[in-house]
This record gives C-alpha cells, sequence and structure tokens, in this order.
C-alpha cells in the first residue's frame, strides 16, 4: 500500500503543477489580446507565442487527463496493470511515468500503430 500512496502524491503533485501552468499559460494569452501590435514583424511574433502557448496548453490538458486516469485507477485497484496485456507495469516505468497505462513492450506496439501516426 505504500507504493500507492508514493505514486498517488507523485501524481498528484504533477497534477497540481500542470493546473499552474494552464492557469498561467491562459492568463498570459489573455494579456496577449489587449498587447499592441507595431508592425509585421510585432504580429508575426505574437501569433508564433500564441500558437506555442496553446500547442503546450493542449499537451498539458491531455497529460492531465491522463493523470485523472490514473489517480482512479489507484481507487479502483487496477493502478499498474498495462491496459494492453493485463501484465503489471514495472515500477521503474511507473517511477518515471506515472501515469502510464502500458508497459514497454505494448506501448512500442501502440507507437507502431498506424492510427497514432
Amino acid at each position: 500500500m505504500l507504493e500507492l500512496d508514493y505514486f498517488k502524491e507523485l501524481l498528484l503533485e504533477r497534477k497540481k503543477q500542470i493546473e499552474k501552468n494552464i492557469i498561467e499559460t491562459n492568463s498570459e494569452l489573455e494579456e496577449l489580446k489587449n498587447v499592441e501590435v507595431n508592425d509585421d514583424g510585432d504580429y508575426a511574433s505574437l501569433c508564433t507565442d500564441n500558437l506555442i502557448d496553446n500547442a503546450i496548453n493542449e499537451k498539458q490538458a491531455r497529460e492531465l487527463k491522463e493523470i485523472e486516469e490514473a489517480l482512479k485507477k489507484i481507487e479502483e485497484g487496477t493502478y499498474g496493470i498495462c491496459e494492453m496485456c493485463g501484465e503489471p507495469i514495472r515500477k521503474l516505468r511507473l517511477k518515471v511515468k506515472p501515469y502510464a497505462k502500458y508497459c514497454i513492450v505494448c506501448r512500442e506496439i501502440v507507437e507502431k500503430e498506424p492510427a497514432n501516426q
């Protein structure tokens, strides 16, 4: 049970950090709406910054969803089990990516599938 507490704490800390990042990024995006643009260079720079911030926000929103799914699995007693083969995911992998859905072997299979490319 101690290990589950460890992983739950990792997940909750990461969730907290992502939520903070999303709030800060959204605040910055709101501020950018009020920036006066003087020339095409400023406009291009502003657009690029906006695209980058939106991409980061989307990636973090996906990670947040995966973290919430992992927390739900802890509550259900299914955390650390590969969704594809049903085998336990190695602890080292979970330490690196505590919201991992697949063991290493199955992850490689999933990444090679055409739908994920």
